[in-house]
């Protein structure tokens, strides 16, 4: 039998946001293209950052009902402090973004491409990733009611002391995937977890489910 290939986790460039000018609220608006700027303690009753392009940005505490950034193109940003029930962020492009101590209800980004991107410390409900293009991502010391990754091509991701309630991989491409570090409670897509790597521990927990997708009934 041969030999599994050795797994390569995620890999992560932080981003310089040593030296940023400050940034003025009304400047976050659809289509702007900001660059070396620093957001701090918003109050907002919506922001609508939709097509926008954020390179070498930070937004820190932000607290708003609703945050669009469909479309918007991040790179090398850094948000923290969010408070948003409902970020809608479909077909967006983030690339070395990193996202601390923020809490949503509903983060909608399918048909994405994440290129770099960390989650650290962080309250999700349902994460919306269908379809999407997921490369060096990683979820550390999270929280996650739903993460959904059917139909999405991931690579290189972990997911360390994070809890996950129902994690969807149906119709996913893994390779690298490092479940080991997470708190699985629920999954499903069993037979696309091929290019996963889980611990023993999880293993035994999944079994119910394993057999159960295999139509095998289990008496003693």
């Amino acid at each position: 039998m041969p030999k599994p290939a050795a797994l390569v986790p995620p890999s992560f460039d932080r981003p310089p946001l040593d030296d940023l000018d400050p940034g003025e609220p009304a400047a976050l608006a659809p289509r702007a293209a900001l660059e070396g700027l620093s957001f701090r303690d918003l109050r907002v009753d919506g922001l609508d950052l939709e097509s926008a392009e954020l390179t070498l940005c930070r937004i820190e505490g932000l607290r708003a009902p609703e945050v669009t950034l469909r479309y918007a193109h991040l790179s090398e940003s850094a948000l923290s402090g969010w408070d948003v029930p409902i970020v809608r962020s479909a077909r967006t492009t983030w690339r070395d973004v990193e996202i601390e101590g923020s809490r949503t209800g509903s983060l909608e980004a399918y048909e994405s491409t994440w290129n770099g991107v960390h989650f650290v410390n962080c309250r999700l409900g349902f994460v919306n990733l269908r379809g999407s293009h997921l490369q060096d991502v990683a979820f550390t010391d999270c929280t996650i009611d739903e993460l959904d990754l059917g139909q999405s091509r991931v690579t290189r991701f972990a997911a360390s002391g994070t809890r996950i309630s129902q994690l969807i991989v149906e119709q996913a491409t893994l390779q690298h995937t490092d479940l080991r570090g997470a708190e699985l409670e629920g999954l499903a897509g069993l037979s696309a977890l091929r290019g996963a790597t889980i611990s023993s521990i999880q293993l035994q927990q999944l079994a119910p489910l394993l057999a159960a997708d295999r139509g095998i009934t289990v008496r003693d």
